[in-house]
């Protein structure tokens, strides 16, 4: 063992009980301040104004509520403030009471006769105004970590606690090498970095909004650009949160050696995924909105993750497909280089039809068709003659693949069905004529 580690034990442990010593110390003089006699009537009086907040709560949070009814065109953010002050009317309204009792005994009496009730006071505004800000913090877990850990330190404060309290934590650690971590260094780190990614984020969404609105970046840099700027930022602030709570950056490179390790062995396909995702990014070959067909996945591409692709299906099915596959499998893109696509339709008439009217009347009942393009014709073309039957092959264009190709089809035959019906074209189908022989009889050779 080093000579040098043995007395940090002991420092340790003599610090702390210090620290205990000056709690109970001052803890004891807190308590002989109640023990005066205006000290106690100060209590009495924060009480006795608790209860008046309270009796007076409840009717002025009903005619809030009524007021708020009828700002039926208020805007969502103003209701929900007007709920959140109806949620806490009486910490409002005591902290209104409690402030004008303070001022007033301020003016008729010595201010020491109101010392305590002022630091009631200060707590009560404290309170209501962190309550109030974590409001604005919409992950409620988060919401109530801050709310709790604001309230704990403005108490602190208020009281003059946080010097003792700060040592206490701070005594509370542990050694890494060359590294002392403690309690409070693990706090103020939380408190940093948490600070920084809400600052991040407020930032990253403001720049992916103005990157989304600007019309001369594709849509694939533009996700390749917001993904890479919320890297920066959310890097950003971790390494300077930590930097900030005096962490030595440079132990972090046996941490990204063994994460390197980690990456080549057992995140193969992870890492695999991400490249996939900015190498598709980069080509272009398939960006948000575009209608994709996937062996028998047919949908359009909602989003562009960093390990998966969301595709969305005529039936309301989100597939999450990982970007490897989008690289490495043959993917159909239906509005790639542009939005036409062009659809076809197999049928067949009988001998006896004439084969130009068919055509004219196809064209025609396809064309009729609302999603079929006008300014790209349909064409029909006579493919073959079949055993009972003119074959014929109909094409058309359309520009909206992502409204369905089945539907788009079914209207289009049910076109031909009634212009067939009303020009007297018959559709035919193969006939079978079946001869039952008498026992003994044979058929003729």
């Amino acid at each position: 063992m080093n000579p040098d580690e043995t007395p940090a034990a002991p420092v340790a442990a003599s610090d702390l009980l210090e620290i205990g010593e000056s709690l109970l110390i001052r803890g004891e003089a807190f308590l002989n301040t109640f023990a005066r006699p205006w000290n106690g009537y100060q209590l009495l009086i924060a009480l006795a104004v608790l209860l008046v907040a309270h009796l007076l709560a409840k009717p002025l949070a009903a005619r809030w509520d009524a007021w708020l009814r009828s700002r039926e065109n208020w805007p969502m953010w103003r209701r929900r403030f007007g709920l959140m002050v109806r949620n806490r009317m009486r910490l409002i309204v005591y902290v209104i009471l409690i402030w004008v009792v303070i001022w007033t005994m301020r003016e008729m009496t010595w201010p020491s006769r109101s010392y305590l009730l002022g630091i009631i006071g200060q707590l009560a505004f404290a309170w209501l105004l962190i309550t109030v800000v974590s409001r604005l913090i919409i992950n409620s877990f988060l919401r109530s970590v801050v709310r709790y850990a604001g309230w704990a330190w403005v108490t602190l404060s208020i009281v003059g606690l946080t010097d003792d309290a700060r040592a206490v934590l701070d005594s509370i650690a542990v050694t890494l090498g060359e590294t002392r971590l403690s309690l409070w260094m693990v706090l103020q780190a939380v408190a940093i970095i948490a600070v920084l990614f809400v600052v991040a984020r407020f930032v990253s969404v403001t720049s992916a909004s103005r990157i989304r609105r600007n019309e001369d970046i594709s849509p694939s840099m533009q996700v390749l650009a917001v993904k890479f700027l919320q890297l920066m930022l959310y890097g950003a602030a971790f390494f300077t949160g930590l930097r900030m709570v005096g962490v030595d950056l440079t132990g972090l490179a046996v941490l990204s050696g063994a994460i390197g390790v980690g990456l080549g062995f057992g995140l193969q396909k992870v890492v695999s995924n991400l490249v996939s995702g900015v190498i598709i990014l980069l080509d272009k070959s398939i960006k948000p909105g575009d209608v994709i067909s996937l062996g028998e996945t047919f949908g359009w591409i909602n989003t562009l993750g960093a390990r998966y692709t969301s595709v969305v299906t005529r039936d309301g099915r989100e597939y999450l497909i990982p970007n490897e596959d989008l690289i490495t499998g043959q993917v159909v893109n239906w509005s790639h280089s542009n939005d036409f696509v062009r659809l076809d339709i197999h049928f067949g008439t009988a001998y006896g039809d004439d084969p130009h009217k068919v055509r004219k009347v196809a064209i025609e009942a396809a064309m009729s068709v609302d999603r079929v393009l006008v300014s790209k014709p349909a064409v029909c073309h006579i493919v073959g003659f079949g055993d009972s039957s003119v074959d014929y092959i109909l094409r058309f264009w359309i520009t909206d693949p992502t409204g369905g190709l089945t539907n788009i089809r079914g209207n289009v035959y049910l076109a031909l069905w009634d212009a067939f019906q009303a020009h007297g074209i018959s559709i035919p189908f193969p006939q079978r004529e079946v001869r039952v022989l008498e026992e003994g009889r044979e058929l003729p050779q």
